[in-house]
């Protein structure tokens, strides 16, 4: 059977809908000039074999058949074509027009075709130059470049991996015929979500639920030493009164900002308000909260109390505001009203204590449940009744201390446990006197926990306290240094057990988090070693790394899963960028920021990325050509459309001048596209030079073989289209960067290149053409993530309502858009739509009493509902990330 079904699919090729089991290895033909590119031939066959598919190349079979029957049999039998080209075009044989490189090529019409071409070349043979042409002008190729051996085994291993796993959804049986839309919310700041119940708390909880329902204190500040449980308490307070504040109930954590000025970035991040660097960001953050009754959970104040003004400024501006703070000190503002958390209820230890009443006391009940949680036969008897007791008073009943003790109840029952507390705390009394005292009680604790590890365990909890937020296993393997021997996966497996490290699913991956209080500890440890300037090093070149991957991948068809994984990765991007600029290494500070260009366009934190690369441009130093140009792009490019200071247009032109220098031209390109865009938006457009800036970049994208960056030119020369009324030149613009977009399987292109289709549809008088259009970039924008492009495709369908003069549905539609573009901060950067044109009729007209109730009503939708308006044959549905948190 399995010969039959190998035969009948050699004959159909790859349209069979085969699965393949692993001993029908699909086989991968490498086509290549041999000597000039023999590493990168080596790198590509180690890459396929990796995925345990079957290398077909030249060298690797006996040859007793001249080399054009060799390679014409072996494509016969080849299901994927790879095409590795450099400088040279190859021998061309007697009798025949064109190289092997080229025939090879030619006798591949039907197979999928993945074409690498290697970077810098230097003198580029003109046979090779007219095959390149040929292939990228075919657009039946995935085209890319490579500079390394390495990065080419990357690119192939994951093309090939991306292509099976499409080939092999294609073989499923069809959809249900309800499409399905997932509405990401990649930044919203929901309540993390506990592991289990609030022990001990409920009179605190009663106490502050009252005090924000019906006392209406708008500003409540929980204040006690780390570790006492103020974050779960606040947590679970949040979650009671969620039904008084419809507006949300927005969790912002600062444990990883230590700035005061970043926590306008850290608020506007939990609400979802995008940074587009296209005005201030309090304005924006007002603007979202101004009309909410809104409660925003504040975590951690203590690091940033200069902030506090930043908060009152913002409850000045938002009156329906209410915050509720952790912090281990006051914030000493206008307003504030405190509530100071204790410690949980401690046993009392008399002649006459029993079981139940040392059960009932708050501190034993959360050491029990955390006990059981490792050891769930655990249980409290007359025998170990007073040691449990004793353990719980020694720590004073602070929570997390309780934690980490009961963490060592699987290998230390309760009386050894004790023993070694009494011994180990009365070691450490003397180390933190200056601390309160339940300060100093927990610092002990997490002392003793760490001395009962092992010293390569301890060695990796303290390197573990340089990564902001969360961390991959991938990134602890690769920035950490262990002993020989000592694999991570081991060892971080003990400090999890340990209640040191706590673990998360990410969707497929496992993610890990330290509580602030032990980073805190981590970081200090590795300070006295001496290791923290090392480690951080690591930190930050482990990012710049994944950043030249995420580069790559960001313009394909794993952009979503990228940009979500980059967003779990926020603090230690951040992070990463802060060390570079802080060590003034200028030059790695902007390649890490011009890497991650389409994920912070994407995730609109390009004002953020425009305040590092100012820091790059006022520094004082030299800086490299290229270093400059790339700030140059970022601090101008992004607020064309405020040019107060003139400095836009020099900017850019220099910009491009510097990468042109480099010989970027992809960069080159951006900044001619820029500019562009600048003297479009000029008092006195000059579209002339508009044109030729744009027809200049299209061709440096095409010679740089950056199809993503060559399809948003065609945006933009479709748009300049557009300004002169021509809808026939826009179209084709428009359906060129679509053709590209999608062979680059590019979403977040696809989108933008589709929304502007359906303006140019409408605007012919193709209403049908143009839903459709806007359908499908409405629904690839939610499911990336993209929230402009949300905003994009609900003003698309108000043009389609507007069309129709169904005044109730366009009015519903627009003022959802707006509210989403104030919830966002995106108010500014409308330039991409032209629904409000398309509704001036019907404002105009008899219907605008029901158009303007309708808008108001729309103010009022949600996301999800909005998104159902739009696309009412789709179900709809939110996706939101939440962390787990399990402290006390």
């Amino acid at each position: 059977m399995a010969a039959q079904t190998d035969t009948r699919s050699e004959a159909e090729g790859l349209a069979s809908p085969l699965i393949r089991t692993p001993d029908q290895r699909l086989r991968i033909f490498v086509s290549s000039t041999l000597r000039e590119l023999a590493p990168e031939r080596k790198s590509a066959r180690v890459a396929i074999e990796r995925l345990h598919l079957a290398p077909v190349m030249f060298e690797l079979g006996a040859r007793p058949h001249p080399p054009r029957e060799l390679y014409r049999a072996y494509l016969q039998q080849s299901h994927v074509f790879v095409g590795l080209y450099w400088e040279r075009y190859g021998w061309v044989a007697p009798g025949e027009e064109v190289s092997g490189l080229e025939d090879e090529y030619n006798l591949a019409p039907t197979l999928p075709k993945l074409i690498y071409i290697k970077e810098p070349a230097e003198s580029r043979d003109a046979g090779l130059t007219a095959l390149l042409a040929r292939i990228r002008d075919s657009d039946n190729a995935s085209f890319k470049y490579f500079s390394t051996p390495e990065e080419l085994g990357e690119l192939l291993e994951a093309d090939l991996a991306t292509m099976l796993a499409e080939s092999f959804e294609r073989s499923l049986e069809p959809p249900a015929p309800a499409q399905s839309i997932v509405v990401a919310a990649e930044e919203t700041g929901v309540l993390p979500h506990p592991l289990s119940e609030l022990v001990g708390r409920e009179r605190e909880v009663d106490a502050l639920v009252t005090a924000l329902t019906r006392e209406r204190g708008r500003l409540l500040t929980l204040t006690g030493p780390g570790g006492i449980g103020k974050s779960r308490l606040a947590i679970d307070v949040g979650n009671r009164v969620r039904r008084d504040f419809p507006g949300g109930v927005w969790f912002v954590d600062l444990s990883t900002v230590h700035d005061a000025a970043l926590v306008p970035t850290a608020i506007a991040q939990s609400l979802g308000v995008r940074n587009a660097g296209d005005g201030p960001l309090m304005e924006k953050i007002t603007t979202a909260l101004s009309n909410r009754k809104a409660l925003l959970v504040i975590d951690n104040f203590e690091q940033v109390l200069d902030a506090a003004t930043t908060l009152s400024a913002l409850l000045a501006a938002a009156p329906e505001l209410t915050m509720l703070v952790t912090s281990r000190m006051l914030l000493r503002v206008s307003g504030e009203r405190t509530f100071e958390v204790g410690s949980l209820g401690l046993p009392a230890l008399t002649r006459r204590t029993d079981v139940a009443s040392v059960l009932a006391s708050a501190s034993v009940a959360l050491f029990v449940e955390r006990a059981r949680a490792v050891k769930p036969d655990f249980e409290v008897t007359a025998e170990n009744m007073g040691d449990v007791a004793r353990i719980c008073i020694v720590l004073e009943g602070v929570p997390l201390a309780l934690e980490l003790a009961a963490a060592r109840i699987r290998i230390l029952p309760p009386a050894t446990l004790i023993e070694r507390l009494d011994r180990g705390l009365a070691l450490l009394a003397g180390g933190a006197r200056d601390l309160p005292a339940r300060q100093q009680t927990l610092r002990s604790t997490i002392e003793w926990s760490t001395q009962l590890l092992r010293e390569d365990e301890l060695l990796l909890l303290e390197q573990l306290g340089v990564f902001a937020g969360g961390f991959s296993l991938e990134a602890a393997e690769d920035v950490c240094v262990t002993p020989s021997g000592s694999r991570v996966l081991d060892l971080l497996e003990t400090l999890v057990d340990s209640s040191l490290v706590r673990q998360q699913d990410r969707g497929d991956r496992p993610y890990f988090t330290i509580l602030a209080t032990v980073r805190e500890y981590a970081l200090e440890k590795l300070a006295d070693r001496g290791q923290l300037e090392d480690a951080g090093r690591r930190h930050a070149t482990y990012y710049l790394r994944e950043s030249r991957h995420a580069k790559r991948m960001l313009d394909g068809s794993e952009q979503a899963d990228w940009a979500a994984r980059l967003a779990d990765e926020r603090d230690n991007l951040r992070a990463a960028e802060r060390f570079w600029l802080d060590h003034r290494e200028w030059v790695s500070a902007a390649e890490f920021a011009w890497n991650l260009y389409l994920y912070w366009w994407i995730g609109g934190h390009l004002g953020e990325v425009r305040v590092w690369m100012d820091e790059v441009l006022e520094s004082g130093d030299e800086l490299p050509d290229l270093t400059r140009a790339q700030a140059l792009y970022f601090t101008r490019a992004i607020t064309f459309w405020q040019d107060r200071e003139k400095e836009i247009v020099p900017g850019l032109t220099e910009s491009a001048r510097l990468f042109r220098a480099q010989h970027d031209r992809s960069g080159e390109a951006f900044a001619l596209v820029s500019l562009a865009l600048a003297v479009l938006s000029a008092p006195e457009p000059d579209v002339a030079q508009a044109d030729a800036e744009l027809e200049q970049g299209v061709d440096l994208f095409r010679q740089a073989g950056d199809r993503w960056g060559e399809a948003m030119a065609f945006v933009t020369r479709g748009r300049v289209a557009l300004m002169r009324h021509d809808l026939e030149g826009a179209l084709t613009c428009f359906t060129e960067s679509l053709a590209l977009t999608k062979l680059q399987r590019d979403d977040l292109g696809t989108a933008i290149a589709l929304h502007h289709l359906g303006w140019v549809n409408l605007l012919s008088g193709d209403p049908a053409k143009a839903a459709a259009a806007f359908d499908e970039s409405l629904s690839i924008s939610a499911r990336l993530g993209h929230v402009e492009g949300v905003a994009w495709g609900l003003e698309g369908f108000v043009g389609i309502a507007a069309a129709s003069n169904d005044a109730d549905r366009a009015g519903r539609l627009l003022g959802a858009s707006e509210s989403l573009r104030e919830q966002t901060g995106l108010y500014n950067a409308r330039s991409f739509s032209l629904h409000e044109r398309a509704v001036q009729s019907i404002i105009d007209g008899p219907a605008a009493a029901e158009f303007e109730r309708a808008r108001l009503e729309g103010h009022d939708l949600s996301l999800e509902e909005a998104v159902s308006l739009a696309l009412p044959a789709a179900v709809v549905r939110q996706s939101t990330r939440t962390n787990a948190v399990d402290a006390n």
